[in-house]
Formats: structure tokens, C-alpha cells, sequence
């Protein structure tokens, strides 16, 4: 009898485990995910298009609910997750997307946060391909790159934290849907 409450109570672990999981265009996203000793949960995801085609599934994973910028910027730490759903997304092209970014979050003003971008650029060298995933661990002052969950780089500075993230969720977003989706609006 012991035996049998052992296993249903590690069997309904299990199942509000995978319950908490969510699909995104064929991409499962965790619920939760444990990075730098913190516990970070799913606040959104949604899919990043361009000319009807998927291009990447965007998440942002924080300690809590947050339903616009400001209140992401005021948490200890936000991750960024992209997976890469289509094989029409290279290296070069990544790389002017990030730019435009980078100076729409900016308001064209990047000179501050040049060498941060510099460094950053730096993860797109290699190819991408479909598959890949990379993951941008924000706490405050400071980015920890990952690509296939190998850290590439460490780049400091609050000011390209917050540009970082503005990319995805400021006023001008890579696209105003993926923006309310991770902001689970």
C-alpha cells in the first residue's frame, strides 16, 4: 500500500511537471527553468513572423509575472530564449536584425553601448541553423550569452541589458505580437 502512494504521488509530480510545459509552434517550452541558482518562470512566448513565415519562438522567463517593461527591468533577472524554427535565418541576417534593434531600443543613440553590441554581434559568427537556441540570462549590469546551452559570453553593462531587452519588449519591438505574447498579454 505504501508502494502505492509512493507511486501516484510521484506520478501526479510528474504530470503537473509536464502540465506546466507549453507548445509554441511546435516548440516545448518548460514551465520554470533553474539558471544561475534561480528559479525562473514561463511569463510568455509567442512566435516571431516575418512575410508569413516563422522565423523563431520567443519566451522570456522572469522570477515573477510581469506585464510590461518597467516591471521587467525591475526584476533581479529576466531570460530571453529564442529557438530557431526556421532554416531561412542566417548568421548575417540575425546580425542586421539585432542592429536594427539595438538602435530602435536605443533611439538611434547606440555610441554608449557600442562595444556591448560589438561583443554581441560576436554570437552570430557561426552559422544558425534550424534548431539552434540561444538564451540571454539578464541580471542586473550584466547578459550571459548561451547558444545550445553553451555560454559564449558574459557582457556587462546595464544600459545594453536593458537595450537587450527592449529589442523584445520596449516601444519598438522586433514585432508588437511576440512583444504581447511574452508579456503574456
Amino acid at each position: 500500500m505504501k508502494s502505492l502512494r509512493s507511486l501516484t504521488l510521484i506520478s501526479a509530480l510528474l504530470f503537473s511537471a509536464q502540465s506546466l510545459a507549453t507548445e509554441v509552434a511546435g516548440i516545448t517550452l518548460p514551465g520554470s527553468i533553474a539558471m544561475d541558482h534561480q528559479q525562473l518562470t514561463l511569463n510568455g512566448a509567442g512566435v516571431r513572423s516575418k512575410f508569413f513565415m516563422d522565423l523563431y519562438v520567443g519566451s522570456l522567463y522572469l522570477p515573477q509575472q510581469a506585464h510590461d517593461l518597467q516591471q521587467v527591468l525591475a526584476q533581479p533577472s529576466a531570460l530571453v530564449r529564442l529557438n530557431i524554427t526556421s532554416g531561412l535565418i542566417t548568421a548575417e541576417k540575425m546580425r542586421d536584425t539585432i542592429t536594427e534593434g539595438f538602435e530602435l531600443a536605443t533611439d538611434d543613440n547606440i555610441q554608449a553601448i557600442a562595444g556591448q553590441i560589438s561583443q554581441f554581434m560576436g554570437l552570430f559568427n557561426a552559422p544558425i541553423n534550424k534548431g539552434d537556441q540561444f538564451t540571454f540570462m539578464t541580471t542586473k549590469d550584466s547578459v550571459s550569452c548561451y547558444k545550445n546551452n553553451q555560454l559564449l559570453s558574459t557582457i556587462q553593462g546595464e544600459a545594453f541589458r536593458a537595450a537587450l531587452l527592449k529589442i523584445w519588449l520596449g516601444h519598438a519591438p522586433a514585432q508588437d505580437s511576440l512583444k504581447d505574447a511574452m508579456l503574456g498579454e
